[in-house]
């Protein structure tokens, strides 16, 4: 009889782990059954961006719409995967701007910054011998939303005592 209750509160445990995982992760508003990008994500005005749809997976069967202030409404065809838009010239240096991507009645949505200056051809990049990598952000804590994190640990806490206090419960059944 203990070996159930131990085995219930390690799949109770395992449980508020797999509910509780994604929700850490997933930011609201973008969770889509295709993925999506554009790329460059930041582009100086009237360049042009990569507008990037994944639908391995079966997630946007139908032809996609491509939308934002910054460009022109874009149709990506069901039987593509990409299709590029030409930044408008009189976007705002500096401003980040929505991109949505619509298939299937789903829609998603990603961010499009605007660098300074304006493009003219390629810019070479110049060589600075004896300076390391320039690293930023990143890493495994970037993004991660600290009230989601706690809310998170607190179900894991919650469940785990709740399941240790069932498994230790005595009833009249097992004698005493």
């Amino acid at each position: 009889m203990r070996a159930i209750r131990v085995a219930s509160a390690a799949l109770l445990g395992i449980a508020a782990l797999t509910f509780s995982a994604p929700a850490a992760v997933a930011k609201s508003g973008n969770i889509t059954p295709f993925g999506f990008s554009v790329l460059p994500s930041t582009i100086a005005a009237g360049g042009q961006v990569t507008l990037r749809l994944e639908r391995d997976h079966g997630g946007c069967k139908g032809s996609a719409t491509v939308t934002s202030a910054v460009f022109d409404t874009i149709t990506i065809p069901s039987n593509r995967n990409q299709a590029t838009a030409v930044v408008d010239w009189d976007a705002r240096p500096g401003a980040a701007y929505q991109v949505t991507f619509t298939c299937d009645g789903v829609s998603g949505s990603t961010g499009l910054t605007i660098a300074g200056g304006r493009p003219v051809g390629p810019t070479p990049v110049p060589l600075q011998p004896g300076r390391g990598v320039h690293a930023g952000e990143g890493g495994s804590l970037a993004g991660f939303d600290l009230k989601e994190i706690g809310m998170g640990a607190a179900l894991i806490v919650g469940s785990v005592g709740a399941a240790y206090h069932f498994s230790r419960r005595r009833t009249g059944e097992d004698g005493g």
